[in-house]
């Protein structure tokens, strides 16, 4: 499949990277090295360059021969970001989605959505009271150190009098009450109910909406006439996302959240059975629906 998706970006390819100037990295060898670190869940480039000095399933499926030398971190990650920017990642996995259209592997009609947090590179520390212009008056503190000694007992950190000085866009977030808050972004995916293939995917600030607001825009790109079902946990039934979903025609399978509260899914969705599908929380939307 990811030969036949990089057979059809060659044009592609052609259009981003001239024949003058220093020789890049091959953008087919770029895209399989990023496969290879998603899949394998590889944590950096760093330590994917390492991996692929003696790995040799890694070496093989990104098309390096067994003496031929490895490319610097420092190079990959510049040469990914220009892969990136250009918007040919989202394109390869268009085809790949399209491949699995075309020989029938997807459902166009019920689909399940889901958010994650994805744990930004960024330490506690790092998160500290935005600067005003009092502040820039102040004199240095007593201790200048790179890894200073901080006592946050009884001080409220907030993302709107806070911000990291690592990762700017990181926000301080937790999914669920009791949990430890981090700085963090949401990652979204939509997957369909055949055989529970991801067919979109975003990544957001991480926010109280971010799961909802995403689901939403991902649910938007679909025919205006054909009517859909879309399945998700309690965290989705709020008033607002179970009417928008019913305006774009999208049948709410959402697990109703009756904790304290009045769910926004009603009997028009509860009286059906949730359609069989392979997914694995199928028999607990079931379940919840029927209750």
């Amino acid at each position: 499949m990811v030969d036949v998706a990089m057979k059809e970006m060659s044009p592609r390819f052609d259009a981003i990277y001239g024949e003058d100037g220093r020789k890049s990295i091959p953008p087919e060898r770029l895209l399989r090295a990023l496969l290879v670190q998603l899949l394998y869940s590889v944590r950096s480039e760093r330590m994917l360059m390492e991996q692929l000095e003696y790995n040799l399933l890694f070496r093989w499926f990104v098309g390096l021969s067994a003496n031929e030398a490895v490319w610097h971190a420092t190079v990959f990650t510049k040469n990914r970001d220009r892969l990136l920017e250009g918007a040919v990642a989202e394109e390869f996995f268009s085809l790949i989605v399209e491949q699995a259209r075309a020989k029938k592997l997807l459902s166009d009609e019920h689909f399940t959505v889901d958010g994650t947090l994805i744990e930004a590179w960024a330490g506690q520390k790092s998160f500290q009271r935005r600067k005003s212009d009092d502040d820039s008056r102040k004199p240095p503190p007593n201790d200048p150190g790179n890894n200073p000694t901080v006592n946050w007992h009884k001080q409220k950190r907030r993302n709107d009098t806070h911000q990291s000085l690592t990762d700017p866009l990181a926000r301080l977030f937790k999914k669920t009450r009791g949990a430890e808050a981090k700085l963090a972004y949401m990652g979204h995916v939509v997957a369909e109910n055949r055989n529970g293939m991801v067919v979109d995917v975003r990544v957001t600030q991480a926010t109280g909406t971010a799961e909802r607001d995403a689901a939403v825009e991902m649910l938007s790109g679909k025919p205006a006439a054909r009517r859909v079902t879309l399945g998700a946990d309690r965290g989705y039934d709020t008033a607002g996302f179970v009417n928008r979903l019913r305006e774009m025609k999208v049948t709410p399978h959402v697990a109703q959240n009756n904790a304290n509260r009045r769910s926004a899914v009603d009997a028009r969705t509860t009286r059906h059975e949730v359609m069989p599908s392979v997914s694995g929380r199928a028999n607990a939307w079931k379940k919840c629906l029927a209750g």
